[in-house]
């Protein structure tokens, strides 16, 4: 009965058109974590709309105690954005991020500041990375990079996105596939687009978008060694 099951979501799913996703909208969602092919604890993502035309973007993992390597696993981070009247630009204005571990935590606070045309991040952040960062626009926080990714993902396009984040600024170029493939998450197969970035140090960053899904269906960051940190989507639900 449960392999049926499958079968009847994956081909309702594969019917769905892919293209650009439906206007931001507020939804949590859950994800299953990974690490180095384990599974190591959950997250959830997290949009939420503040006022006028603020809104808030938080990730959250919480990686299980006991094992080995899971220091980078529990953190969060959020940015507060704002939204152009159209949906078609995201902006941040605030960053925070916070790693929890055991015996030591870091607390990163970061503001965008649009009209000096700088960001600048305080906390336990390095020294060289308190300088202030020139900004430009379309300018991006990592978080922010995910949801822009589901709202520009189109078969065979290349997306352009510039990374600042933590007191760096980096552009990333991301390659979405021609074509959709099949992805199973829990009980459920989406017809997804895989849209991948490879970094010059060999490390790598795919994610999976589905077509009227308001959050990624998988993101899998992995480095030269192999499979790294791997979110898999188990539910995700409107909040409004």
């Amino acid at each position: 009965m449960r392999s049926l099951s499958l079968a009847l979501a994956t081909l309702l799913l594969a019917w769905l058109p892919q293209g650009r996703a439906a206007a931001l909208e507020p939804f949590l969602a859950t994800y299953d974590a990974w690490y180095e092919g384990r599974h190591a604890g959950d997250a959830t993502m997290r949009v939420a709309h503040l006022d006028g035309t603020r809104w808030e973007v938080e990730l959250d993992i919480r990686g299980r105690h006991g094992l080995l390597g899971l220091a980078r696993l529990n953190m969060g981070q959020s940015t507060v954005f704002d939204v152009a009247d159209d949906g078609g630009r995201f902006r941040p204005l605030t960053q925070r991020t916070v790693r929890k571990a055991l015996f030591f935590g870091r607390e990163i606070d970061g503001v965008y500041d649009w009209d000096a045309g700088t960001a600048q991040w305080s906390g336990d952040v390095s020294k060289r990375r308190r300088n202030p960062v020139p900004l430009r626009e379309g300018d991006l926080s990592a978080l922010l990079i995910n949801l822009a990714i589901i709202r520009d993902a189109e078969p065979g396009v290349t997306l352009n996105y510039r990374f600042v984040d933590n007191g760096r600024a980096r552009d990333h170029v991301y390659r979405v596939a021609e074509e959709p493939e099949i992805v199973e998450v829990g009980d459920l197969s989406y017809s997804a687009l895989r849209v991948s970035r490879v970094d010059d140090d060999d490390d790598e960053t795919l994610v999976w978008v589905a077509s009227g899904v308001p959050t990624p269906i998988r993101i899998l960051k992995r480095d030269a060694e192999g499979d790294d940190v791997d979110l898999r989507l188990i539910e995700y639900q409107g909040t409004e």
